[in-house]
């Protein structure tokens, strides 16, 4: 992990998607977190200790892990296709906690407000692991079979702002908060120090039914990694199902 001094830094964006107006400095406490996305050796050390399934007996999830099968299970590619409940209880699991919004925000962006980790210049797929020019995940087109778009172990584009790896690209990152339909919206609850957004993440939370999620991925263009964009999806990853992944956070002490 990586200690991510406490400080202002610039939130959000008045140039991009309504969900992420205002932009405004936010203050955030010291924290850890992850230098790496969860990888699938990672996740399976705690399915081997017999965890990080709840979601299936209660019913908040119905599966756990890729659909696509083989070529997102190696050890260091990021663990994909886990509900929110699983992330969270991976992350308490290893004694961690998922991210707050704000915290993941500013370990990617830095205190001024950079588009993505390593600054204002585009993402391509040499700083990042998305789709450009329509190679979903970078992926030679002349090289492999036209169906293979599949995630790169984690760490293998530089490291961006507090030397945190694949803060744009790679997976989709759950986070704690609930989403909103813009900052102004969520009021209060994300704003000034260490916000946690509606009712500072917990459950249950009446009228939100959506849980945030960053960074994003081997599937879309550079303007989903940008370190502001947000995107909303229901915490049980069903019926709806996407590939999300995640990384986790601490406090200090």
């Amino acid at each position: 992990m990586q200690c991510i001094p406490a400080g202002e830094f610039i939130r959000g964006s008045n140039k991009h998607d309504a969900d992420e107006m205002p932009e405004q400095k936010i203050y955030i406490s010291d924290f850890f977190m992850d230098l790496y996305e969860v990888t699938n050796e990672d996740f399976s050390k705690c399915i081997e200790d017999g965890s990080c399934k709840e979601c299936l007996y209660n019913g908040t999830c119905d599966t756990i892990g890729p659909a696509y099968g083989e070529i997102y299970l190696k050890p260091k590619q990021p663990v994909l296709g886990v509900s929110w409940y699983t992330a969270k209880e991976y992350c308490e699991w290893a004694g961690k906690r998922l991210p707050t919004e704000a915290e993941w925000e500013k370990a990617a962006r830095g205190p001024k407000g950079n588009l993505y980790p390593w600054g204002n210049k585009t993402a391509n797929c040499r700083l990042a692991v998305i789709e450009e020019g329509n190679r979903k995940g970078c992926v030679s087109r002349k090289l492999d079979p036209p169906n293979l778009m599949p995630t790169a172990p984690v760490g293998s584009r530089p490291a961006g702002m507090y030397g945190l790896f694949d803060m744009a690209g790679n997976s989709w990152e759950w986070v704690q908060d609930w989403y909103s339909e813009s900052y102004a919206a969520c009021g209060d609850s994300c704003r000034g120090k260490d916000p946690k957004g509606p009712c500072n993440g917990e459950e249950p939370c009446p009228g939100f039914t959506r849980k945030i999620l960053k960074g994003g991925s081997w599937w879309w263009p550079a303007e989903y990694a940008r370190g502001s964009k947000r995107r909303s999806h229901v915490p049980q990853n069903f019926p709806e199902y996407h590939h999300f992944g995640f990384r986790c956070a601490k406090d200090p002490g």
